[in-house]
């Protein structure tokens, strides 16, 4: 039924300073732009501009500017760091290199952060949007392994609400061992 996602949508402050940091940043392509004076979905009447770019592979990420609305603003109950967008790159040094002309034009960036199965730097958008760049570093039969304890996970998880340790030995120091 689904064959993947069309776009992904998050607010901006100002559409032309978001696409110019998406080019110029990370390479995205400004694909198209609509603008109109009423929701189509809701027939409300609310201004705005919906811009569009290509996040490579058929991936689309758009922005919504609605200037009558309130302030952006973000949840105060989620950790900062929960909410996120995640683009995939082709391997570590290119986050190296990445992370390099960032710093270079006075941003702050966090990372690389190893998570055993990829590697990630973050950094934030014109926004405030938290953006992370992820190398997978991953064995096949590591993943494999991963992905047939997770539905046990999830039921554990759903019955208790507290940590998990199926996958504890992922993050411990003897399997890191063993990938080297």
């Amino acid at each position: 039924m689904l064959q993947g996602i069309h776009h992904v949508a998050y607010r901006c402050r100002d559409a032309r300073e978001t696409v110019d940091f998406y080019r110029e940043t990370l390479g995205m392509e400004f694909l198209l732009a609509i603008s109109e004076d009423h929701v189509p979905s809701t027939k409300e009447p609310d201004p705005y501009m919906h811009v569009f770019l290509d996040a490579g592979n058929g991936n689309v990420l758009a922005f919504f500017e609605i200037p009558n609305s309130p302030p952006m603003g973000r949840d105060p109950n989620t950790p900062a760091w929960v909410q996120h967008i995640a683009f995939k790159v082709g391997d570590v040094a290119t986050l190296e290199r990445v992370k390099e002309r960032l710093e270079a034009r006075g941003m702050s960036v966090l990372g690389p952060v190893n998570h055993e199965i990829f590697q990630s730097i973050y950094f934030h958008d014109p926004n405030g949007h938290r953006i992370e760049l992820a190398a997978n570093t991953v064995a096949p039969q590591t993943l494999e392994r991963l992905h047939d304890i997770a539905p046990s996970m999830l039921d554990e998880w759903s019955e208790k609400k507290s940590v998990v340790r199926q996958a504890a030995w992922l993050h411990e120091k003897e399997f890191a061992e063993t990938l080297a």
